[in-house]
């Protein structure tokens, strides 16, 4: 007598977890489901879902960066929603705070907890696209039994981490799917479009944050729109990507100093006038100096009073 897939799925799962079974990227995830959360892989109960009222508090955790996702879900949604996907915001703790779905589709949708208030973190999910990915920090596919639970074994899902303005894990912006017939390039071509929205959304927070400041995208990443520099007026560092941090080795202790612009990429303001160049040029020998001013003054081939006198007089400070 032949077992049904859901059995079959159920006793992979629970071999892997006595330690057996082809190792994969997926086998450390099934183990924190089950030893580290104690799930059950062929539980049927159903997805755990936030009231009315929690649902708004995750909402305002997010403030601005919820509004500033709205445009690119919208466009994500016109991609993928005609053929029976569903488009997902979930915060870093797995909360589903926004969704796009067809009309048609709803029951469906919310049948498969494809809906907001629904949690999908690992505690609650298992394996799942939303959950690993918070945990893992990138962008993945979880494609039907490769979930942990039986129940979700029916779903496509494909996610991508979005970092906030501090390089900070904020949200996971997730597709899904459970029909059948999803072909691998075309789930492959839903994983790359998920994952530039997210990139999108990383970028115009990240603008959203430094209104005041001159963005710039790195070197040698054009394709990267999401790694990014905020450079204030006198061209020092005032804040970067997660993408941007990775690519120049910056950290929050480089960031919490003066860093001038030229020292990473090597531009500089295009100054309209002599005042601000020179404003520019002094700024970027004190923070290269750690705010020494001597040693600053040495760097520039001037006088220790000099260097007083034109601080003085551009109104700069140590």
């Amino acid at each position: 007598m032949s077992r049904s897939p859901g059995v079959m799925h159920t006793d992979k799962v629970l071999d892997v977890l006595a330690g057996g079974g082809a190792p994969s990227d997926l086998s450390a995830s099934w183990r924190r489901s089950g030893h580290l959360h104690a799930l059950d892989p062929a539980s049927r109960l159903p997805s755990h879902r936030l009231s009315q009222a929690d649902i708004a508090a995750a909402q305002q955790r997010l403030g601005g960066f919820l509004k500033v996702a709205q445009s690119t879900l919208d466009r994500l949604f016109l991609a993928v929603g005609g053929v029976g996907c569903s488009v997902l915001l979930a915060d870093r703790d797995g909360v589903v705070v926004d969704r796009r779905g067809a009309g048609a589709d709803d029951a469906t949708f919310d049948a498969w907890g494809l809906w907001t208030g629904a949690v999908w973190s690992e505690k609650y999910e298992g394996t799942n696209g939303i959950g690993t990915c918070i945990v893992e920090k990138r962008p993945l596919s979880i494609d039907r039994e490769q979930h942990f639970f039986t129940r979700n074994s029916g779903l496509f899902c494909t996610t991508a981490p979005i970092f906030d303005e501090h390089g900070e894990l904020a949200a996971a912006l997730d597709v899904s799917s459970c029909r059948a017939d999803l072909t691998g390039g075309f789930s492959r071509l839903i994983a790359t479009t998920v994952t530039d929205a997210a990139r999108t959304i990383e970028a115009e927070n990240f603008r959203r944050a430094f209104p005041d400041a001159r963005i710039l995208l790195t070197p040698k990443s054009e394709r990267a729109v999401n790694s990014l520099l905020a450079v204030d007026r006198d061209d020092l560092v005032i804040g970067a990507t997660r993408a941007a941090r990775r690519a120049l080795g910056l950290n929050a202790a480089s960031l919490a100093r003066p860093l001038p612009a030229a020292d990473l990429i090597g531009e500089t303001r295009d100054a309209g006038d002599l005042a601000a160049a020179e404003r520019a040029a002094l700024q970027r020998a004190l923070a290269r100096a750690g705010g020494n001013v001597s040693k600053a003054a040495r760097d520039l081939d001037m006088s220790r009073a000099t260097l007083h006198r034109k601080l003085k007089q551009l109104g700069l400070h140590r």
